[in-house]
């Protein structure tokens, strides 16, 4: 039987389900589908997981970094009250490196004596500051940079609050000096401030050349863009 309209009518039961895509008339129509939406979502999943685990893995590289340098200084420092605590100096390589005991009160390198309570500070926020940027952190680079830093930013806090004269103003131990015993052509210093200037160098390296927490490129300051022919 036929409608007027031409539309073929069906005899089917009242409720009974009818094939997919079917309406009552028997128009069938057209099948609409979530793929897409589905794949972005799916796309979008899958990068954000990449990040993280991109992620969790700088991080563990600035940490092991970190561990590595802080260790290595604590432990030279134990070897070195130890072994050279009241005694001359060592020469080494023909007067090139001179190993000694020597208390700093103040920076890296024996700089600003005096100053403990405000180093320790210092070191402190530094210590937070780059604890808080580890979660944007997406660079090889910048992860062994902050980790230099960080292990030797706390080298040098172990020193000032566990050690004599009080906590906050413990004084740092510092045991290697160039070319003289007393530090009177070259500061000094220790593992961790070695640490610290090695980190803080890298650290301007990356900037100049653009490099990012997250492993992106800038164009560097006063680079024209280069023209292809």
């Amino acid at each position: 039987m036929q409608a007027a309209g031409g539309a073929a009518l069906t005899d089917r039961p009242a409720g009974e389900l009818l094939p997919p895509g079917q309406d009552n008339g028997g128009v069938t129509k057209g099948r609409t589908t979530s793929a897409g939406s589905t794949t972005s979502e799916t796309t979008a999943g899958t990068a954000a997981g990449e990040d993280g685990a991109a992620a969790r893995r700088r991080t563990g590289l600035l940490a092991g970094v970190a561990a590595a340098v802080l260790v290595a200084d604590v432990l030279s420092k134990i070897v070195v009250i130890a072994t050279l605590s009241g005694r001359p100096p060592l020469k080494l390589a023909g007067g090139l490196v001179y190993l000694v005991e020597a208390r700093n009160s103040g920076a890296a390198f024996s700089l600003a004596q005096g100053a403990t309570v405000l180093f320790t500070a210092i070191a402190v926020v530094v210590i937070a500051v780059i604890l808080r940027t580890a979660s944007r952190l997406r660079s090889v680079p910048w992860a062994v940079c902050l980790g230099l830093i960080l292990g030797g930013a706390a080298g040098n806090l172990m020193d000032r609050l566990f050690r004599s004269p009080g906590p906050l103003r413990g004084w740092v131990v510092d045991w290697v000096s160039l070319l003289d015993p007393a530090g009177r052509v070259w500061p000094v210093f220790n593992l961790a401030d070695s640490a610290i200037v090695s980190g803080g160098a890298l650290a301007v390296l990356l900037a100049f050349r653009g490099v990012e927490l997250t492993g992106a490129r800038t164009r560097p300051a006063g680079r024209r863009p280069t023209r292809r022919p």
